[in-house]
């Protein structure tokens, strides 16, 4: 197998806080190839005290970039240009692996956030220890839980004359997900928007429940690695993804309401392209076995998805 490229992240190779369709390309590669994506997490106030913790990657792009920056909080590494991609294909995105880069990360509230803005007001974050060898990570007060990393923002670049947006909020071409589902082992396919594709990672979690009600999840440096294909035969609006055992459709609208409707409407049109069912058994097998499940509901565009069993197929 050939060796993968890998991505790093440097002031040149990672934006922080936007996406945006005439940032240039900072790697190609084929349909097809692997490619390995070092990531950041946290902004100033977020590092701790003992500086020797903190990658040297990150620290460079923080001094660099410190007036040049998106509405976002988030460093995304990219944009990556696949070769043959073109406006009304997808980029399928096979994720290979998604692990931590470092031995920290962080929880915070954010005054005037979250679901509950005016509960919670007032600033407070938590380092909480990450030990990559096992897969644990423990808070302060002593709990431990177990690890499942993923990446909060995959992205293709957004239309062209959406211009700049911030990195908050997502849309059809991806963004700021917060799947908690989409793993390593899944595959995520994105609907493009530009000659290329331009693919970027960022905001990578250590955990996170399904909601992150409080805006932020445990916010860690991923390294992941990628799988990245030119599709053509698939006639979608947004994106949506697999697992081996399940599909995963998604719906994101300001509504849960609307969120939802899309995630089944989505689900139906899946079902009957994979399977012999017409749209009304699609409908009542939705109901019967797919599993809606509410995505996260901070991000300006909420998000809520569908898991549904393959082997019903």
């Amino acid at each position: 197998m050939p060796t993968p490229h890998h991505l790093h992240a440097t002031p040149e190779t990672v934006a922080w806080g936007y996406l945006d369709a005439a940032r240039e390309p900072v790697m190609h590669v084929a349909s097809g190839d692997e490619i390995v994506i070092d990531t950041i997490s946290g902004e100033p106030c977020n590092l701790p005290d003992d500086a020797g913790r903190v990658l040297p990657d990150h620290r460079a792009v923080l001094e660099a970039q410190r007036k040049e920056r998106g509405e976002g909080v988030h460093h995304l590494t990219g944009p990556v240009h696949v070769e043959g991609a073109r406006p009304g294909d997808f980029l399928q995105v096979d994720i290979l692996s998604a692990r931590p880069r470092q031995d920290w990360g962080f929880c915070e509230i954010l005054p005037l956030k979250g679901i509950l803005p005016e509960e919670f007001t007032d600033y407070q974050q938590i380092l909480i220890d990450i030990d990559r060898d096992s897969g644990i990570a423990t808070l302060p007060w002593g709990q431990s839980f177990a690890l499942d990393p993923f990446f909060g923002i995959m992205a293709v670049a957004p239309p062209p004359e959406w211009g700049r947006l911030g990195s908050p909020v997502p849309w059809a071409f991806g963004g700021n997900i917060d799947n908690r589902a989409l793993t390593a082992g899944t595959t995520l396919y994105l609907p493009v928007f530009n000659d290329g594709a331009l693919f970027s990672a960022g905001d990578g979690h250590g955990r996170q429940g399904d909601g992150e009600v409080c805006i932020d999840a445990l916010e860690t440096a991923l390294q992941g690695r990628f799988r990245l294909t030119v599709r053509r035969d698939i006639d979608e609006a947004g994106p949506f993804a697999e697992s081996d055992a399940h599909l995963i459709s998604m719906g994101l609208h300001p509504s849960l309401d609307r969120a939802a409707e899309q995630a089944v409407r989505q689900m139906v049109r899946l079902i009957t392209a994979r399977s012999r069912l017409d749209r009304n058994q699609a409908y009542m097998m939705c109901s019967m076995l797919g599993d809606l499940r509410i995505t996260q509901v901070v991000d300006g565009n909420k998000g809520v998805h569908m898991l549904y069993p393959k082997d019903m197929l």
